[in-house]
């Protein structure tokens, strides 16, 4: 059953991949709600807690989708139980988009059971399939993990929306942190990450295809939001710009380190820290376009509106925090970061208090002129020169 560097991923693979482009438009949507009330205002502490369940939300969608990963990296995913592993992970990712909306309200209980399924069933299938095998421990104790705090999970969705954050919030700690520190279990021990098998080329093109449907949602959530008009003043412009920055974005990540991900966790020391540590930038760089989308249902809805802060977090904190993760992303794959990355993120912090008093138009234009420089600070670095070979530093 282990993999024997299974490449590219399977159609099954992306047929999963494509439930999380509705996914990731249900957290657009339930965001956009949560920001624009009042005719486009959002004040102080309800956008903070609303961005913080929405958060609470994307992060649970990410942690089924990264495990099921996992799963296809180190096992063939063509045998039999790795295939209903996927089945059973893409029908619960469904269920759990379809409850997005309410997840705090009324279908809590739908979220939630569909998560702890997905997580459960995962480790105890390959439980069963191993058979006899230096692993089994591995997945006994994650299935020991999972449904610890699934409890925490069935438990949160039962009561009012505060506690359910509270419980839903330390079910996701416990879990993120096991996975951090090998799954300890008491009278199981524990792993070590870098001592995984793992198939880095394929390991490299799931995160890569998950990048590419995180960008295709925020192209989605564009278009829809256009398409509604009206076709009044700043609509337009507020659209052309939207299509740059996703544009742009695909350019800043594809520049080298994008493209050869697989080559550098096939020299790694360790492959499976380095696969880890591109989990963690993915990740930041998956939330970074959520908001980024965000941002552009909110500025095509109102470009010539003055942005409360809660706008600009999004706007301008989509591309910081998508420009953060890239900047560690080339680290992974190069050993060094380039400084563009973080002279962007300096000039749009620094910029973010003026744009306070200006249109949201004015707002998107300048993540576009600050990505703009990045991408051609890259292309210029690279022109003339050979191809720089990946150099991980794990």
């Amino acid at each position: 059953m282990a993999t024997d560097n299974p490449g590219q991923a399977t159609f099954l693979e992306l047929f999963f991949d494509l439930v999380y482009v509705f996914a990731l438009t249900r957290i657009s949507a339930r965001a956009f709600e949560d920001l624009a009330v009042d005719e486009g205002t959002a004040h102080g502490w309800s956008a903070v807690t609303g961005g913080g369940k929405t958060l609470l939300l994307l992060l649970g969608l990410w942690s089924v989708w990264q495990g099921t990963a996992w799963v296809t990296s180190r096992y063939d995913p063509r045998h039999a139980g790795v295939q209903s592993i996927i089945i059973t992970a893409l029908v619960a990712s469904m269920v759990m988009g379809v409850a997005i909306p309410r997840a705090f309200t009324a279908t809590g209980l739908m979220f939630a059971s569909a998560y702890v399924i997905a997580q459960v069933s995962r480790p105890l299938i390959l439980l069963v399939a191993l058979g006899p095998h230096r692993y089994r421990r591995l997945k006994l104790r994650m299935t020991i993990v999972f449904a610890a705090t699934g409890v925490l999970w069935i438990t949160g969705a039962l009561l009012p929306t505060n506690p359910k954050v509270v419980l839903w919030t330390a079910a996701l700690s416990v879990e993120y942190l096991a996975a951090r520190f090998g799954w300890p279990v008491p009278g199981l021990g524990r792993s070590t990450i870098s001592r995984w098998d793992i198939a880095g080329e394929h390991l490299a093109d799931r995160y890569q295809q998950f990048f590419l449907v995180a960008l295709g949602e925020t192209i989605l959530v564009a278009g829809l939001a256009y398409s509604t008009g009206p076709y009044a003043e700043g609509h337009p412009a507020a659209f052309a710009l939207a299509l740059a920055t996703s544009i742009l974005l695909w350019r800043i990540y594809i520049q080298r380190a994008g493209q050869i991900l697989g080559e550098a966790v096939g020299k790694a020391r360790h492959p499976a820290n380095i696969g880890r540590s591109a989990a963690d930038t993915h990740l930041v760089m998956v939330v970074g376009l959520t908001a980024v989308a965000i941002g552009y249902e909110l500025v095509i809805s109102h470009p010539m509106e003055h942005p409360p802060v809660a706008w600009l977090a999004m706007v301008i904190g989509g591309p910081v925090l998508f420009l953060a993760g890239r900047a560690r992303f080339e680290f992974e794959v190069f050993g060094r970061v380039s400084p563009s990355r973080w002279i962007a993120v300096l000039v749009l912090l620094a910029a973010t208090p003026l744009l306070v008093h200006a249109a949201a138009l004015v707002a998107s234009t300048t993540a576009v002129v600050v990505l703009a420089a990045v991408a051609v600070t890259d292309a210029r670095r690279a022109h003339g020169r050979p191809p720089e070979a990946a150099a991980p530093p794990f």
